[in-house]
């Protein structure tokens, strides 16, 4: 089964030869798997209402969970930090996955550190890798700062992590003034959003908790913003270039677009951007923190508040029409600045759009999943557009959420059929869309699986999957567009009017039979 150098064939010709095919076959045999009618027989079943009550029964099995650890986002929120390396006590190979995931979303090597614990280190704790480790990485990356986490081996034995890196430094494996804030990140409980939260509490904490004398909130002129754990670096420019425009001296805590974003010019570039260290000091000297995905800042809004004295004015992420007003016009009460004209424009232009697209989204439906900010946001754009929402799916949505969304859903004529579910997976939802089928499916790539058993139970039953949220593994550069702000809403506005065109087109395609709405006249 060899290629030749000068043809080589990706994985899906490739793997039709007769050669794979065969293969294939005698591995089925081996594995004494069950007949093709013994298989599309469960198939069918699994797609029923009876299916679907044992379905939803299930209490200790998580399929194809729309979540992952708190570690990943840990890693995400120090990427953030000027000269800072991720740093994971755990397990080489959660580490190995972590890095992975962001590889494969954002297309750019991502520097983060395990100290490597064994079973070893299972029983006698993992002091040893934590000095060995911050040791080893200081003087082969040369970071300015140290950003720990952990993974759920660490977190099961209970190591003690600050005790662990306070004796690390009394022994001189790295200075005692070297910063290496950190923050617990078990995996077994809470989501990669809770991970965020804590690494950029503990980051804060570190730095300004018993530095507060002489602090004086509004006495800097600027604003912090709070993007929380997103996949789209687009977000970050956006808001940079409306604030920009306003003429509003700010500062990102956390900060990754341009670690996340090297150009290939022949340098390598370990870190690159980010938030510095005396941007971090001053911050409690900001007029505001605004954290502009709430639902899972919890944390450092209590550490904004209490600690810094800052209102952390409340305000709903700023994706879509209305909620971008608001966020503009809070920016303005806090700073002072007006809202430009340039910024006005962009607004009717926007307006102008949906004017042009409502006939094709009016009325359309869509089971929508993500984060819990995310998906709030999501379902106020369906419905400024006039979509309506129809399953509403956050794994990691908490109660308080639950009833929020709720609220906001029941508020609009295009929420009235939305269901909402919390704890639940995709393959939850699976059951969902078979029950009570939505136009489209809006979400990450692992929405994909649900559209492929979706049609092959045939096509009438088929839901297209619309790729807006993280992880974005199957489709390339998706990653830098945006979902915020005017721009944002633009491009969401754009991606689902145009998936509706290209159904429309695969389902009037049979030249002389079905092509009645191929003739481009409407």
């Amino acid at each position: 089964m060899s290629q030749d150098v000068n043809a080589i064939e990706q994985g899906f010709p490739l793997f039709n030869k007769p050669e794979y095919q065969d293969t294939f076959a005698r591995k089925r045999v081996f594995e004494e798997a069950h007949s093709p009618e013994k298989i599309e027989q469960v198939f069918q079943w699994t797609t029923t209402e009876e299916y679907k009550e044992l379905n939803f029964k299930r209490q200790m099995l998580g399929v194809n969970p729309n979540k992952v650890c708190q570690p990943v986002g840990a890693v995400l929120c120090a990427l953030g930090f000027h000269k800072t390396l991720p740093y994971v006590h755990g397990s080489q190979g959660c580490v190995a996955y972590f890095r992975t995931y962001f590889n494969r979303h954002f297309r750019e090597p991502i520097a983060t550190v395990s100290d490597s614990m064994t079973e070893d280190a299972a029983v006698f704790g993992g002091q040893k890798n934590i000095f060995e480790g911050l040791e080893n990485a200081k003087k082969m990356y040369e970071p300015e700062m140290m950003a720990i986490s952990t993974t759920c081996m660490a977190e099961v034995i209970g190591d003690d992590l600050n005790s662990f890196v306070n004796n690390a430094k009394k022994e001189g494996r790295v200075p005692v003034d070297f910063p290496t804030p950190f923050a617990n990140t078990p995996s077994f409980v809470g989501s990669h959003t809770t991970g965020w939260d804590n690494m950029l509490e503990g980051i804060l904490r570190y730095f300004t908790l018993n530095h507060m004398e002489g602090k004086t909130p509004g006495s800097n002129g600027k604003l912090n913003l709070v993007l929380g754990f997103d996949g789209y670096l687009g977000n970050l420019r956006v808001i940079k270039r409306m604030l920009k425009e306003m003429d509003v001296e700010y500062t990102f805590l956390s900060d990754p677009e341009e670690v996340l974003d090297t150009p290939a010019d022949g340098e390598f570039r370990m870190y690159a951007g980010g938030t510095t260290q005396d941007e971090i000091k001053d911050a409690p000297n900001a007029i505001d923190t605004l954290l502009l995905q709430p639902w899972h800042l919890i944390k450092t809004k209590k550490f904004v508040q209490e600690t810094w004295n800052q209102p952390a004015a409340s305000i709903q992420i700023p994706m879509g029409l209305a909620w971008t007003d608001e966020f503009l016009m809070k920016v303005s009460e806090l700073t002072g600045k007006p809202i430009p004209a340039s910024l006005e424009k962009e607004r009717g232009r926007l307006i102008d759009m949906m004017a042009d697209s409502h006939q094709w989204l009016h009325g359309k439906k869509y089971s929508v999943f993500g984060d819990p900010d995310s998906v709030t946001g999501m379902c106020q754009v369906l419905m400024e557009l006039g979509a309506e929402p129809l399953h509403v799916l956050c794994q990691n949505g908490s109660k308080k959420w639950l009833k929020d969304i709720t609220k906001l859903l029941k508020s609009s004529p295009y929420g009235q059929e939305a269901e909402v579910y919390t704890g639940k997976d995709l393959w939850h939802l699976r059951s969902l869309v078979f029950s009570k089928k939505p136009d489209f499916l809006i979400g990450n790539s692992y929405g994909k699986f649900i559209q492929r058993d979706t049609l092959h139970k045939g096509k009438e039953h088929e839901v297209p999957l619309v790729r807006i949220g993280f992880p974005l593994f199957d489709r390339h550069h998706l990653h830098r567009d945006t979902t915020l702000g005017y721009e944002g809403m633009m491009y969401i506005l754009k991606t689902l009017v145009n998936a509706v065109m290209e159904r429309m087109d695969q389902d009037t395609m049979v030249m002389g039979d079905t092509d009645y709405a191929f003739d481009l006249v409407r």
